[in-house]
């Protein structure tokens, strides 16, 4: 399958006070969150992008954009609601502080496979939606542009941390375990067997290896020759 790469958005505004944002409307990266997108375009740069999907909040559309103004090409882009947030209900627009003392706090970290948000979304159906998409474009994106292909999807933290979660073979309640940062970059390739976890929340480095794609194959046991010596392009 081709290779796909799940870039939250920057930081924002609510991020920056502690608020949980969910999908409410009007929230944009700060400064430090622009200049984190801007970050992640110039290490896409190098990456021939064929497509770049996204949640259609206005954080990841703009974190989107800064991805695709540094593309030398021009990615298909198209929005998925599938990618949006998770519906928080009526947990959203509260500061996370006032949240740490709700009673449903203990199961969100600890078994999060039964949390349904009041008024909102239950955790499992986020991921089984996040997920569903994700599959679907990719295996979209194999067929018009073949298997060495990659493409980008711009979602939220905990979207991308349960689709992070089944690519690894993880239960969802195990899912907190994993750390997604704002503009961070994690890379999956949904294999005919399996799925194969590349990297997570990558912030800095060199990925123009992956303008070659990333071939099928069995895992090399003892972990296999890596890519290579990395870019020295803009060093």
């Amino acid at each position: 399958m081709a290779t796909v790469l799940l870039v939250r958005h920057g930081r924002t505004t609510a991020n920056a006070t502690g608020l949980l944002a969910g999908r409410a409307a009007g929230v944009s990266l700060d400064q430090i969150g622009r200049d984190q997108a801007a970050l992640t375009g110039e290490r896409l740069a190098a990456v021939p992008l064929v497509a770049v999907v996204a949640s259609p909040l206005e954080r990841c559309q703009q974190t989107a954009q800064h991805i695709i103004e540094r593309q030398a090409g021009t990615p298909h882009t198209s929005v998925d609601p599938d990618l949006t947030e998770c519906d928080y209900g009526q947990w959203q627009g509260r500061t996370l502080s006032e949240l740490a003392t709700d009673a449903l706090w203990p199961l969100v970290q600890s078994q999060p496979s039964a949390v349904v948000f009041p008024g909102g979304e239950s955790m499992a159906a986020m991921q089984a939606r996040s997920v569903a998409a994700i599959r679907r474009h990719d295996a979209a994106v194999e067929a018009e542009h073949g298997p060495e292909a990659v493409w980008v999807a711009v979602s939220h933290g905990d979207i991308i941390k349960s689709i992070l979660a089944d690519a690894l073979g993880m239960h969802l309640d195990l899912f907190q375990r994993i750390i997604v940062g704002p503009a961070s970059v994690s890379i999956v390739r949904y294999g005919t067997g399996r799925p194969s976890v590349h990297a997570t929340n990558t912030e800095a480095g060199d990925l123009s290896w992956l303008s070659k794609g990333i071939r099928t194959g069995d895992s090399p046991v003892g972990g296999g020759a890596g890519h290579g010596a990395p870019s020295t392009i803009g060093v």
